[in-house]
């Protein structure tokens, strides 16, 4: 089921309602998605803009506006959004002087189509769904489950399961999964210092760690550590797939060289657990973090400037990171925290180091694995908050839920998108800060979810063992969840 806010104006909404060819309400009689926004609604947004930085907001509409001559302004009233029709007679009379359309064009168009249809049920698992996510062609879905398992889907041949692994000598889950850019081996990690890598690419339908199958460990561990077994709660291949990043429990960042078979570096970056890293580029100079220390840090490998001393350090969030999504700009990037708030990034905006008093003291004890977060603490915000903008709604606890950029291809990257522990999707708009959509279905946590990279179709994975799909209210396949029925609506512009 898909709920929306009501009384949104489309401006306020990026357009995921306001297509010609729309077939639905979907909501309850008399809240109308489409409907004049209220002036409380337009004032939180014009607020919200003002405060989001002009580069990031400037960037994001240059990659998802079209061209100039196919809008069209109304004096005394906000720019409507340009309908298909409209952008596709511009590109018959060659509006834009290129006889096609451009990127931005095109990411125009297939914005507006937002994956909140259905969902339809891909596979149903009798453990716990912990990570996920579509392969960079969108060929393949990765899905790792607590009881061991982890599936890759082929998308183009109906979610057909190419290959079952058993995963080896897990520690309570998988905690993480990378397939590397050529789509040739997938690393998975658990609670422990050894991550395996499996050939995707071999014949083998069924592959059991070390039975069918070599399950080759890449070991993070060193004598240095005294025995001492710590756990990876997060590994990224880097982008040339030469390196395996990861972020561990015992406040570490790691570095691993494939090719030389051996860890290339090790940092003891944080004070707590590392619970997300990622690269900030394609160039794998630079790595992000996010700990339990409350603390988002940047590390240049290029020049490190003293032993565990990072880049820069960005404060904001006042409790633990849980998730970082870089947006491969090599400036801005997400992060998700257990504050109950996503915020955004501007790495040239990081401190040299944290403050002496970074942590923000508070009068009440909460432990995020089982209690609900304190009433009192959901308006507090950090003194010395570095972030460029925030966003709140979902529900970030019992579990590391994460969040991500849409797709660049195919929204130009004006989304946020984050599981919850509230069962849901939620859907924000980068630039207004509202919240565009909510997909719910799910009995339990929602912690991962992923966007195809090209096409509007969203899975989410969560911890009743469902994996589901979403996709723009166009398709002719009947969801698996009975729905309301719908008039049919026309908007023109």
């Amino acid at each position: 089921m898909f709920f929306g806010p009501s009384e949104i104006d489309t401006d306020e909404m990026g357009y995921a309602m306001s297509r010609l060819e729309i077939e639905s309400d979907l909501c309850d009689t008399g809240k109308d998605f489409c409907g004049v926004g209220s002036s409380s609604a337009s004032h939180r947004s014009s607020e919200h803009l003002a405060d989001l930085d002009h580069e990031i907001s400037q960037v994001t509409k240059l990659k998802s506006s079209p061209h100039q001559r196919y809008s069209r302004e109304v004096p005394g009233r906000h720019q409507l959004p340009v309908s298909t029709v409209r952008m596709l007679a511009g590109r018959e009379s060659n509006f834009s002087g290129r006889g096609r359309f451009s990127a931005a064009d095109c990411c125009h168009m297939l914005s507006r189509y937002l994956p909140i249809k259905g969902p339809w049920l891909v596979d149903q698992m009798d453990s716990r769904a912990y990570v996920s996510q579509f392969s960079t062609d969108g060929s393949l879905f990765i899905a790792g489950f607590q009881g061991s398992r982890i599936r890759i889907y082929n998308v183009e041949k109906g979610w057909k399961v190419q290959k079952d692994i058993l995963a080896k000598s897990l520690r309570w889950t998988v905690t993480d999964t990378s397939l590397s850019p050529n789509q040739r081996n997938l690393v998975y990690a658990s609670m422990s210092p050894i991550v395996h890598i499996v050939d995707v690419g071999s014949g083998t339908a069924e592959s059991h760690a070390n039975v069918t199958e070599i399950h080759d460990g890449l070991d993070f561990s060193s004598d240095e550590d005294g025995g001492y077994s710590f756990g990876i709660f997060s590994v990224k291949f880097s982008t040339d797939g030469r390196e395996v990043v990861a972020g561990s429990s015992d406040d570490s960042i790691y570095v691993y060289d494939l090719e030389a078979n051996r860890v290339s570096l090790r940092t003891v970056a944080h004070t707590s657990d590392v619970n997300t890293v990622c690269f900030a580029d394609e160039s794998g100079n630079l790595i992000l973090s996010g700990s339990d220390d409350n603390l988002c840090k940047v590390w240049d490998r290029r020049c490190f400037i003293g032993r565990d001393k990072p880049a820069g350090v960005l404060v904001g969030h006042l409790e633990g990171v849980t998730f970082i999504d870089s947006r491969g700009d090599g400036r801005y990037f997400i992060s998700n925290g257990k504050d109950q708030t996503i915020k955004l990034w501007d790495i040239r905006k990081m401190s040299s180091s944290a403050p002496a008093r970074h942590e923000v003291l508070r009068n009440y004890e909460w432990d995020y694995r089982w209690m609900d977060y304190p009433t009192e603490a959901r308006d507090l915000k950090h003194p010395l908050d570095q972030s460029v903008s925030t966003y709140k709604g979902h529900s970030v606890l019992r579990t590391l839920i994460r969040c991500y950029f849409s797709p660049a291809h195919s929204t130009g990257q004006k989304y946020i998108y984050t599981g919850s522990n509230d069962s849901s999707v939620y859907i924000y708009d980068l630039v207004s800060g509202d919240k565009v959509a909510v997909l719910k279905h799910h009995s339990s946590p929602v912690r991962d979810c992923n966007w195809h990279p090209y096409y509007p179709t969203l899975i989410s994975s969560s911890w009743d063992g469902d994996l589901v799909k979403w996709e723009f209210p166009g398709s002719s396949e009947a969801p698996i969840m009975s729905k309301k029925r719908v008039r049919r609506r026309h908007f023109y512009y």
